[in-house]
């Protein structure tokens, strides 16, 4: 039997026209099928790269913070480091001087002219220890000599700081304004000419105790960081008063929250009695953070270890 053109056509449309029900489930299946199998295999490395991320992250936190104290830290008054903890949650309190500048002075003889300013004689300006004085010049220029605060509530002059238990040598044990090695420093003058000395004026005080090397710090403030594990927190705190025993916490000042989710941490200080010319701060900081895919939580550790300098 032959078909007709039209007839044709209209088989021909028919066959062709799509799927049927059962075609279109099994595609369904098949498409499932594979799209399981590609999640399967997809899993493990989108895991794996959450994971590094949060590691990551978790890594950098802390090395920031430890960065931080590091750079602190070398800019700390020598033998003026101290540390307490663990406290009853854990927590540490490391607390130094943060030093601004410093160099070395001109010294006056015992029994030379105390005048200041410039009396007559050649050693004019220069600092007298064991007697009342309130000014010198430097041997040289003063670095970073114009960021010196001055006034009621600005950087100290500090003198042979040998930290606490030495007599006349210890810069916290003196009250918040002046005595034992430190004074409020109340004017600084930029000395003139190709070998500049610049002047410090300062409160009137009698330095007990002179450096060997003639050295002389101007000191901010004390710094305290805290770092509390069960507010799981590292915050830096400055701007408060000296104090002779240490503050845990320390009152007033300014605080800044340097890293969140801190597990836990530990700080040591071996100032190196023997030698006395540097100490060592170790810290070990344990930063964590939940695994939302697990719900286990995940800790990074870190532990760094500083050299400060000791000698005064």
């Amino acid at each position: 039997m032959h078909l007709t053109s039209d007839r044709l056509f209209r088989r021909v449309r028919h066959e062709t026209a799509g799927f049927t029900l059962v075609e279109m489930i099994v595609s369904i299946v098949i498409v499932g099928i594979l799209a399981a199998i590609t999640a399967l295999f997809l899993r493990v490395p989108f895991q794996a790269y959450e994971d590094i991320t949060r590691r990551a992250n978790l890594t950098d936190i802390a090395d920031s913070a430890l960065r931080r104290m590091a750079r602190d830290l070398r800019e700390a008054l020598p033998n003026s480091v101290r540390v307490s903890g663990p406290g009853g949650s854990g927590e540490f309190y490391m607390e130094f001087l943060q030093v601004r500048t410093g160099g070395r002075y001109r010294e006056e003889p015992s029994g030379g002219a105390t005048a200041c300013p410039a009396g007559a004689g050649i050693y004019t300006d220069a600092l007298q220890i064991g007697t009342v004085d309130t000014c010198f010049r430097s041997l040289g220029a003063v670095p970073n000599l114009g960021s010196i605060v001055t006034g009621a509530s600005g950087d100290f002059l500090v003198v042979y700081n040998l930290g606490p238990g030495f007599a006349g040598a210890d810069a916290y044990a003196s009250g918040a304004a002046t005595g034992g090695n430190k004074s409020r420093i109340t004017a600084v003058t930029a000395g003139a000419g190709l070998n500049p000395e610049d002047r410090i004026d300062f409160q009137s005080l009698s330095f007990p105790l002179a450096s060997p090397s003639r050295r002389f710090h101007v000191v901010t403030g004390p710094v305290t960081y805290v770092c509390n594990p069960t507010a799981q927190t590292l915050t830096r705190q400055w701007g408060y008063a000296i104090s002779a025993a240490q503050a845990t916490p320390p009152l007033g000042g300014g605080a800044a929250l340097l890293a969140r989710g801190v597990a836990a941490c530990n700080i040591t200080y071996n100032p190196n009695a023997v030698a006395q010319r540097n100490g060592l701060v170790s810290i070990s900081l344990a930063v964590s953070q939940n695994d939302v895919s697990t719900g286990m939580r995940e800790s990074v550790s870190l532990f760094s270890q500083v050299q400060v300098s000791n000698t005064p």
